[in-house]
């Protein structure tokens, strides 16, 4: 990329950004978790996340169950 923009613009900071994080990329051979673990990670915390959903939603679901709805004054009946 030849392209130069004065780093008092918008797009030269970006450049000058990501050229910065690319040379340190580059620098360091392994810095992180790799892409399995991350997505191991993420299916935990997803599993984790329904789990605690289905928790909560069969409190809820318990506890509407038990409100007692009263009949209509009169019966119902016109």
């Amino acid at each position: 990329m030849n392209a130069y923009f004065s780093p008092s613009t918008p797009q030269g900071m970006l450049l000058l950004l990501l050229r910065s994080r690319l040379d340190r990329a580059q620098a360091t051979s392994q810095r992180g978790a790799s892409a399995m673990e991350f997505v191991i990670i993420t299916a935990v915390l997803v599993a984790l996340a329904a789990a605690v959903g289905l928790i909560i939603y069969n409190m809820v679901e318990g506890k509407a169950n038990e409100i007692q709805i009263p009949d209509t004054p009169g019966g119902g009946n016109p």
